[in-house]
């Protein structure tokens, strides 16, 4: 019996030797971060990813260390994406991501040279926004088929603008394909620059995240369609689905998150996610995400890797179902 427990006691110090963090990743985690950390935002500021690296930042300043945004917006969010992929891996340097970044982008634009998952380590999921189809007031249009209509008997005089090669822009796209109109679309740096568009009537419509739009819908300054998700949102319910409107199909949703250069080592990514997923779980942040229709879901850097291993090839599919190219 002593032998026996002798044994197991062995054995726990075994495991727990092999399990435990060697001593130099211990002491990366512990002195990280000892100076401030760029978070690089791959678009203009005022945007609905804007908005939420923003957000996150904050939390992370306050909780974590001093977070500094940065924004380096074109060619579809891939000049940041890249230029952050080639960063020493330290920690230092990381990217708020997205679903046009590493969905989009790389199946687009042929000279992004980077992987989705190779060339990053995934820390944590930040956000899932619902798109609304939009249209400027002077829009005779009240419904998704009235609009249809509309385009079908004026083609080639209707616009719609987003940021190239953006969620928006691939939806813009589809949408031209499920519905057969001739809609032209105009480039725009970013998600701000268009919406202000059509609130001034330059532009007729766009597609875009509720977190940009969904303030100018309650107040009334541009009419909403539809939104993408799979059930209304609470926020604006008289506003039908996508697929009420009798186009199912589109994708429900873009996504965010926060990754690193491949090589950052665990206990800083670790120590990353723990501190995003618990801005995430705190009130301020909630309560943000619900006034835009925003959704969190905590994940760790494993579940990440694994989500956009999913969602990179869905959106990769949408590039070549839409027919969208960059010149």
């Amino acid at each position: 019996m002593i032998h026996r427990m002798g044994m197991r006691a062995a054995w726990a110090i075994i495991v727990a030797a092999v399990l435990a963090p060697a001593p130099a990743a211990r002491a990366v985690a512990q002195s990280y971060p000892d100076k401030p950390i760029k978070l690089i935002v791959p678009f203009p500021a005022g945007g609905p990813t804007d908005f939420m690296a923003r957000l996150i930042s904050q939390y992370l300043s306050t909780h974590l260390g001093q977070v500094i945004v940065e924004n380096r917006p074109g060619a579809g969010g891939t000049i940041a994406a890249k230029s952050v992929a080639s960063e020493k891996p330290d920690g230092y340097t990381l990217l708020y991501g997205s679903s046009g970044t590493l969905g989009i982008g790389p199946a687009l634009y042929k000279n992004a040279e980077y992987d989705p998952v190779k060339s990053f380590a995934p820390i944590a999921l930040v956000s899932r926004v619902p798109f609304a189809l939009v249209v400027a007031l002077s829009v005779p249009a009240t419904t998704v088929a009235e609009l249809v209509a509309y385009a079908k008997a004026n083609p080639g005089k209707l616009n719609f603008g987003a940021g190239m090669g953006t969620p928006p822009h691939l939806v813009g796209e589809l949408f031209k394909v499920v519905t057969g109109t001739d809609i032209v679309f105009i480039p725009y740096k970013g998600a701000a620059a268009s919406m202000t568009d059509v609130l001034s009537g330059q532009m007729q419509m766009t597609i875009d995240g509720l977190t940009t739009s969904i303030p100018h819908i309650q107040s009334g300054k541009v009419r909403a369609l539809a939104v993408t998700s799979a059930e209304r949102v609470p926020e604006i319910p008289d506003v039908p689905t996508m697929a009420e409107s009798g186009y199912p199909g589109f994708p429900p949703a873009s996504w965010t998150g926060i990754l690193a250069p491949a090589g950052t080592p665990a206990a800083v990514v670790t120590k990353v996610n723990a501190a995003i997923n618990a801005g995430l779980a705190s009130p301020e942040i909630k309560a943000a995400f619900a006034k835009f229709s925003a959704e969190a879901k905590a994940m760790t850097p494993q579940e990440f890797v694994a989500f956009i291993a999913e969602e990179a090839p869905k959106w990769a599919a949408l590039v070549k179902a839409s027919g969208a190219k960059v010149e």
